[in-house]
Parts: structure tokens; sequence; C-alpha cells
């Protein structure tokens, strides 16, 4: 038992808060949010990441070589091995399709929603657990991040797993629970890189130097600890000095000797956010304030409060010893690194989103009268902006492919959200946030049940493979100067990815199809060299949409000509 189930504060709420209904139409409102983080499981892949992932897992399994990353016949040294290979045995037992590379991804997250409610559970209550599990899967871009599967779904769940286990593995030496600790810690790690254990020891270590507990802080535990992580990212060192370490003259981001260990260790993410390794970037220092602010809908600002009072009750000593601090200290850290970071991409905050769902879930269960009145009126203005902004995004957008399923959801969920508290008679506060809840799974569902479905006929990729399965079987392929990784993935053939100087030339493979830019059938053009056109595609790279894009009226304006050109 955790020195929280002695604190007769939480006691008390835990008495006042548990009741069997409340549970019931949470663990309801769980499961359907639950069933909303699986609708783009069948949804394609977006290029780039997504389609890169998926192909080199592919290459895994049609060459059976698990060491060795290859993406378009290249040495690839971006992301370490774990997600691949868990992808990697989902395609050797369900084939090598969408919702086989969707699904690890989408299972490790909701193996991290189960481990935010085991953890909430154990540092607060049954109410607190169940409110911060909701509140984890009905954020905007958890749900997002199930569509468009990368690495962090993977690491949403391992993190707060491997806090869970750490938190109880101070009872002895050695227990079941620091071995499922360092397990996910080390997946974590084989996942993204060192950095995972920012926030995973800045969690453990926090609780335990704001609790001064010096005897678990410098405990031989962690020593044994050390040696159980390395053990278990062996492998991937293994892995790395295969393909790498052993070959200093493979030439890996324009220069040879490069060295896979020190990568995964160092520049792979440390290298990014201090901006020291290959791949480099320019940081804002305020981008990922601002990013949450919409990532974290409809729980933002909440969220925000919710780490104001944290922070502050941290100089307060009469309460350090009666709270946890495993959130707190989990999330900040990781948060400042990414933040004056040299690289940062939105989805980075998605790893954090189980520390801040509980800590707003804390927070909400602590709300007093006055303050529950702003905040049911603040989420009544977040729920109206919210379904504004999808009918207007409905409306401007205005898609051509319609799923009588998916506006069948869609009006359920609306219709529930209406509906549902003159059925079940919530509190004011339970109301409002059930019905936040109920605003972003309509986003989520409008997302992957009708956005993307539909913008997907811009991504020509795609689009090309499809028709070259079903119309031209058999024939050699290629492509010139377009990056198409998913293409590369739904293709049923190897497409030989080349220069259209290359094509152009008479010695190459005839009959054959290939896949060019508008310039470069201008090129081909040039040359004399009889062809035909096969097809035309419109792209445009969804996964960034601009307003002239999303504009049905202006949308023609933003596309690119693809062609799939047959060699005669």
């Amino acid at each position: 038992m955790t020195a929280n189930a002695f604190n007769p504060l939480i006691l008390v709420q835990a008495a006042a808060m548990q009741t069997p209904k409340e549970h019931t139409w949470l663990r309801f409102f769980i499961g359907l949010a639950v069933l909303i983080n699986f609708s783009g499981l069948f949804v394609p892949l977006l290029d780039p990441d997504a389609g890169i992932y998926a192909m080199i897992t592919k290459n895994m399994v049609l060459h059976n070589d698990y060491l060795n990353l290859q993406f378009q016949d290249k040495d690839w040294l971006d992301k370490p091995h774990f997600p691949f290979w868990i992808t990697a045995a989902f395609f050797k037992v369900f084939g090598i399709n969408t919702w086989a590379y969707k699904l690890p991804g989408i299972l490790f997250a909701l193996l991290g929603a189960l481990y935010t409610y085991l953890f909430a559970k154990q540092q607060y209550n049954k109410t607190t657990a169940l409110w911060a599990t909701l509140m984890l899967l009905c954020s905007l871009h958890f749900l997002a991040s199930n569509n468009d599967v990368r690495a962090e779904p993977f690491l949403t769940g391992m993190i707060i797993a491997a806090v869970y286990h750490f938190s109880n593995s101070f009872r002895s030496f050695f227990s079941r629970h620091l071995v499922a600790a360092c397990a996910f810690t080390a997946m974590a790690m084989m996942t993204k890189g060192p950095f995972t254990l920012v926030p995973i020891g800045g969690a453990v270590a926090g609780q335990l130097l704001f609790r001064k507990d010096w005897k678990q802080l410098f405990h031989m535990r962690w020593l044994l600890a050390l040696v159980l992580l390395v053990i278990f990212i062996s492998p991937e060192l293994y892995s790395l000095w295969y393909q790498f370490d052993q070959h200093p003259e493979k030439l890996v981001f324009g220069t040879t000797n490069v060295s896979g260990i020190r990568f995964f260790l160092w520049d792979s993410q440390f290298g990014r956010f201090f901006n020291s390794g290959p791949i480099k970037g320019k940081g804002d220092p305020l981008f990922f304030l601002h990013t949450l602010l919409w990532a974290f809908l409809p729980w933002a600002i909440l969220m925000y409060v919710a780490l104001y009072k944290k922070i502050r009750s941290a100089f307060i000593a009469s309460q350090r010893n009666a709270q946890e601090w495993y959130t707190l200290c989990g999330s900040i850290p990781a948060l400042l690194m990414f933040s004056f970071s040299g690289f940062q991409l939105p989805y980075y905050t998605n790893i954090l989103f189980p520390f801040f769902a509980i800590l707003t879930a804390a927070y909400v269960m602590e709300l007093k009268e006055k303050e529950i009145r702003l905040i049911v009126l603040l989420q009544h203005l977040i729920i109206v902006i919210i379904l504004t902004g999808i009918t207007l995004l409905f409306v401007v957008y205005r898609p051509a492919i319609t799923s009588v399923f998916a506006f069948a959801v869609l009006c359920g969920l609306l219709l529930l959200l209406l509906l549902f508290p003159f059925f079940i008679k919530p509190e004011r506060l339970q109301s409002v946030l059930l019905r936040s809840a109920l605003a972003v799974l309509i986003v989520g569902q409008f997302l992957s049940g009708v956005f993307y479905p539909d913008a997907l006929q811009y991504q020509s990729g795609n689009h090309m493979a499809f028709y070259l399965n079903r119309n031209l079987p058999g024939l050699p392929a290629a492509s010139g100067n377009l990056y198409i990784p998913v293409g590369q993935f739904y293709l049923d053939r190897y497409i030989r990815i080349t220069s259209i100087d290359t094509i152009c030339k008479k010695e190459f493979i005839r009959p054959s199809v290939v896949f060019i830019s508008d310039k470069e059938l201008e090129q081909l053009k040039q040359t004399g060299s009889p062809y035909e056109i096969v097809k035309e595609f419109p792209e445009y790279h969804i996964t960034m949409p601009d307003l002239k894009f999303i504009n049905h009226a202006t949308r023609a304006s933003t596309l690119k000509k693809q062609f799939l050109v047959k060699l005669l």
C-alpha cells in the first residue's frame, strides 16, 4: 500500500465520490472512447512517416531480416528496432496490410490507458482513476495518433507502465515489478532512444526527492535495475552493431564511420534536442505550450491550472508528504527538454498525456462550488468552440466521399451528447466533463470516418499502388523524384526509385510503368521516348493541410499533378 493510502483527505474524497452509479456510466463512456480510438484502424496510411515505418517493416518480413533496417535500398538509422519488430510479428500473423500495421500501436496506447487507471487508482482513488482514463482516451491528439500511427502510441503505454511498476518496486530488493519496470523502460528506449529515461527517471526520482526518501533514492536496487536494463536493450545494441558498427564503410547521413550504437545512445534523440546530431532542427521555446492548447483538448485549460496548482503546492512544506509527485516530475522535465530542443513536432507531448490526465482528474475531484461554476462555464464554451469548428470544417471542406456508417456514428455521438443528461442525471460538473469528452470523440470520428478517407483521394502514392495492383499486374515499376513511402508499401511488387534521366534512357526496361511528376513528364517528352499516360493522380501532403486546401473552392489550386506512365 502506498503512502497516499493513509492520507485522511484522500480517504474522505474516496468515500464521498466513489459511487457505483457514477462508475457504471464512466465505464460506459470509457468503452465508447475505446471503440472510437479504433475507428481509424482501416483508414489507409498517411505519408510520410507511417509509410516509411510500414515499408521498413514490410522489408523485414519479406526478406526475413530482423536486424537490418532498410528503406529504399539504403540503411536506415533514424529510429530503433522495437516498433518494427512488434509490427513485423503482426504482419507475420495477420498479413501485410493497413490494420495489422496500426493495431499494435493502438493496443500499446490502450495499454497506456489501462496503466493510467491502475496508477491513478493506486495514488488517488477509483473515481479519479476512471476520470483520468476517460480524459486520456478523449484527448484530441491521442485520438489522432491512433489513426496516424508512429512511435508515440507505443511510448504512451510503455512510459506510464514503467512508472507504475517502479512505484511498486520499493518493498524489496528484487521483485516482479522491478523486472516489469525495466522491461517497459527498455521497450521505450528501443522505440525512441534513451531520452525516454527523462520522464520515467524524472517521475521516480522526483517522487523520492519530494518525499525525502533518501534510503529508496540511493538503494542498491537501482544498480540491479541498470543491469536488467542493459540486458533488456541488448537486442537493440547487437542489431545496431551488426548493421552499422561492424561496417564503417557504410554511407549514412552522408558520411562513413557512423556508429549505430552511438546514434542510439545519444544522437537519435539527445542529439536532436541539443541540435548536435546529424539530424538538426530549429526550435521555439513556446511551441509545446501553445501546441498543448489544441493537442490536449478539451482538457488543456484544466490541465494548465492543475499543473500550476501542483507546482505551487510543491513550495508548501506541509503538502509535500500528502501528495504524489510522479506525475509532475514525470511531465515537467520532459516538457522543458522538448521546449528547449532544436527539433519539435506536436506529437512529442503525447507520451506525457497519461501524467497530464491524472493531474487534471485529481484537480477536478478537488474543485469547490465556486470553482465548479467557472469550470462548467469554461467547458461549455470549449464544447461550443469544438462543435462549431467541426461544423465549419465540414461545410468549408465539403467532403465528396461519404460513409453512411461514419455519419450514423457521428449522429449517435451528437444525440448522446445532447440527451444523456436527461437519462443519467449527473451532477453539473460530471455532465459538462462527459459532454466535453463526447465533443472530442465527435472530432475523432469525423477525422477518421469522414475527413481523412476523403482527403486520401489526394494522396497519390496509395492510389497509384491500388491502380497498378488491380489493372497492370506484373509490369516492372519505377518512380522518379517522388517521395511515396505509402505507395511503396501498398504496391504488390518492388518499385525501383531512380532519376528521370535513367528512366529516359533507352536501356531502361520496357515495357514498364513509371510514376513521375508533371515536370518529369515534360523531360520525358523532350527525349522523344515513346510512352503513354496511363492515369493522372492529384497530389497533396494531407498531413499538413492549409486553409486553401481545406476550402473546397480553392482546393484545386493547391493540388499537384502526378502521372502513371507506361514506357513503350
